[in-house]
């Protein structure tokens, strides 16, 4: 069979081309699945289409992007079990019309009346629950995102879920009203002379435990390292500098870094878990297991992802949404790309 997938031949040349599945020889643990919508990553998305590269490692194409889609099984390898042909599924697959997908990869079934809008969104959001989890969040804490697209505001989303006093500090009030439409107690422009006072009455004297850093300029970095309290963390799921003019000050200068105190954690991968139960058993908090988490928040009626969605669009527009990402236009939030009846 011919199905259609994004790739990008060059910066800002993304093309949608054919490619050849073959579902009748698929591996034990594969599974076809037929898209119905893709999301768009903004921050990531936009340096890969301007042929941002990271750090270290050469950047080679043709490449594909994307890696956020739901879409139905239509059939599975003979070793498969956590799904079925039928079921709804999530995972990490570029842009594309149908994709073979392995699932011992990322991959979560999607709960019965969830909207693949929501679902599409399941594993960023698994990402910002990692953020909290990586820095051994406890309830009742005060937390900052810094950074507010889809990730950030996914943070933002999750905190008071968790537990949290949510703060959202952005660069646009287009992005701070839609934080607090997503949850957030408190919302500041990072540039507000104030910000330092509004923070302290914000937390009633006691700062900021918690720092969620999701944008990738530097100067992100700096606002997450001056606000968060002496002994606080900051919690970096951002590719920093990454599309960025070379540092103009010491990241870990000493009254930032060494005489606050704070921690800096990476989030990437999974985290350990306190109490792990039998030796054999499945990772209690995998990624996996995390996106069920989401998926079930958002079967419960308490995580709507899709209101962040600000533009729907068919797959043959998928470049128009990439040049306004590069554009870095503030009104573009969400978006999926529709990949019914390709």
């Amino acid at each position: 069979m011919t199905a259609l997938q994004a790739f990008l031949r060059g910066p800002r040349d993304l093309r949608v081309e054919p490619v050849e599945l073959d579902p009748d020889r698929l591996g034990p643990h594969e599974l076809l699945v037929d898209t119905e919508v893709s999301a768009l990553k903004i921050g990531t998305d936009r340096g890969n289409y301007q042929g941002a590269d990271y750090g270290m490692q050469p950047i080679e194409y043709p490449r594909p992007v994307g890696d956020s889609c739901v879409g139905i099984v239509r059939a599975v390898g003979s070793a498969v079990t956590s799904v079925a042909a039928g079921d709804r599924v999530a995972d990490r697959h570029s842009h594309s019309s149908a994709h073979v997908y392995d699932e011992r990869g990322h991959l979560a079934k999607v709960p019965a009346g969830v909207d693949p809008e929501d679902a599409v969104w399941s594993h960023l959001y698994t990402l910002s629950g990692f953020c909290y989890r990586k820095a051994a969040f406890e309830p009742g804490e005060n937390v900052a995102v810094v950074g507010l697209g889809v990730l950030g505001l996914g943070a933002v989303a999750l905190g008071p879920l968790f537990g949290a006093r949510v703060a959202a500090l952005g660069n646009s009030p287009v992005r701070l009203e839609m934080a607090r439409r997503m949850g957030a107690h408190a919302a500041f422009l990072s540039s507000d002379p104030d910000l330092f006072e509004q923070l302290d009455r914000f937390t009633n004297g006691v700062g900021i435990d918690l720092v969620i850093l999701t944008a990738n300029p530097w100067p992100a970095y700096r606002t997450s390292v001056q606000v968060v309290r002496n002994g606080g963390r900051v919690s970096i799921v951002s590719l920093l500098g990454r599309g960025e003019e070379r540092l103009d000050f010491n990241p870990l200068v000493l009254d930032w870094f060494y005489d606050k105190g704070i921690s800096l954690i990476a989030v990437n991968g999974t985290a350990g878990y306190r109490f792990p139960g039998d030796r054999d058993a499945p990772e209690r908090f995998s990624w996996n297991n995390s996106c069920a988490h989401v998926l079930s928040l958002m079967a419960d009626g308490r995580l709507s992802p899709t209101r962040l969605i600000t533009h729907r669009l068919p797959y043959r527009d998928m470049k128009q949404a990439y040049e306004m990402a590069y554009r870095r236009q503030k009104e573009m939030l969400g978006v999926v790309f529709d990949w019914r009846g390709a």
